[in-house]
């Protein structure tokens, strides 16, 4: 049997199975986009402005602002009456395609989230097949959303560096902030039982001098990018925003606790022992065997004494369980203030309505339609805090003991 004719046909067939370079882009016909963020003018108009990058200044040259007097990223805006025709207005700027496939940040503005909620900003983003699921979400917080990412900044040469950066360093080592992607975002507002929660961003110092390379040309800036607590949504609108330790207190909650610091007064001085926190667990449980279902978190927390400003004896076993008793009630009052804040909301934010849910799926069905305005208000719950002292760093006693001696 002659196979040949065969074989030829199915070479042939192959071929034709083949896609080739259909889609392929070329670096010099895409305008690479860094970050995005939406805003409303005063005609209610979505302003959308994109971070493009100019490769050739952002490799070599000067830290903070790109090669030569160039800045590493050139901003535009454009308006629309929905996010997406604010999109293809800004086309008509550009020479190139906008490829958002590298942005890492999208940064809404805290009037139209407050006014229009996530859901209907954020479609748009969720839709896009080039948008990436993983990119960071935060909300501007007391400035516009473009202003953010039209100041130049110093260190890292691209803005959206410098705001991704910020976030995973303040969620690592102090707690009051953490990073939230677009898919985050969009699970929560999806989940039955939990509200989003994002982090702020604002701006200290002189806007227009921000985006001048002038100010990354300086030792002291004239306006840097500050991580600036968190924002709290209920049915996908920004209503508060917590700072500090109430911020502190919900990524507690959330054991999004990576390292962060307890401070301790003593003998009616403010703040002279602090205690930093290097491993902890949070564990959320529910008891939904009366009508009002009782929540019980609990948290396990590792540290080490890092500052001491008064005299203490680390030395002595009973000193340090007294501290230990004192970090445990200083955490657990944090804890506490977070919770009633957030009940007088009516928002819950820590997923305190999915604990129920895995837990009695049945009991979950007769709550979940009232389950904020009427239910998590009115919830038990119960905190309990175990604090350990591992170490006292490189010295036991504090040097103000052994001047006292």
């Amino acid at each position: 049997m002659n196979r040949k004719p065969i074989s030829l046909y199915l070479l042939i067939a192959s071929v034709s199975f083949l896609s080739g370079c259909w889609s392929q882009k070329e670096l010099n016909e895409l305008a690479i986009i860094s970050a995005t963020s939406i805003d409303k003018n005063e005609e209610g108009q979505y302003i959308k402005t994109i971070q493009l990058i100019n490769p050739s200044n952002v490799a070599g040259g000067l830290q903070g602002g790109g090669g030569g007097q160039s800045p590493a990223v050139t901003v535009y805006s454009a308006t629309g009456d929905s996010v997406l025709e604010a999109h293809f207005n800004a086309s008509a700027k550009i020479s190139r395609k906008l490829y958002h496939s590298h942005a890492n940040l999208i940064v809404l503005s805290e009037d139209v989230v407050r006014e229009d909620g996530l859901e209907n900003v954020l479609d748009a983003f969720e839709r896009d097949p080039e948008i990436r699921s993983t990119a960071r979400v935060v909300i501007a917080h007391n400035t516009k959303a473009g202003d953010l990412l039209k100041s130049l900044t110093a260190v890292d040469k691209i803005p959206a560096d410098k705001v991704n950066g910020t976030l995973e360093v303040t969620e690592q080592s102090r707690g009051v902030n953490l990073e939230v992607t677009l898919q985050d975002v969009m699970k929560a507002l999806t989940s039955e039982g939990k509200e989003p929660v994002i982090s702020g961003f604002s701006m200290n110092g002189d806007i227009e001098l921000g985006k001048s390379m002038e100010n990354v040309q300086k030792s002291e800036l004239d306006t840097t990018l500050e991580a600036d607590g968190v924002a709290i949504f209920k049915e996908g609108k920004l209503i508060d925003w917590y700072q500090d330790e109430m911020a502190k207190g919900v990524i507690w909650i959330l054991d999004k606790i990576k390292e962060t610091d307890v401070e301790l007064d003593r003998d009616e001085k403010k703040n002279v022992i602090v205690y930093h926190v290097l491993r902890q667990k949070t564990k959320v449980s529910a008891d939904t065997t009366k009508d009002i279902p009782t929540i019980t978190i609990h948290v396990r927390a590792e540290g080490d004494v890092r500052e001491v400003r008064e005299p203490i004896n680390l030395k002595d076993p009973k000193v340090l369980l007294e501290l230990e008793k004192e970090l445990e009630e200083k955490i657990k009052t944090q804890l506490v203030d977070t919770i009633k804040r957030t009940q007088q909301n009516k928002t819950d934010i820590f997923g305190f309505g999915e604990e129920v849910h895995r837990t009695d799926p049945k009991k979950w069905k007769k709550l979940k339609n009232d389950w904020n305005n009427t239910y998590f208000p009115e919830l038990n719950i119960q905190v309990k805090v175990e604090a350990f002292v591992r170490r006292s760093g490189l010295r036991s006693n504090s040097i103000l003991s052994n001047l006292k001696d």
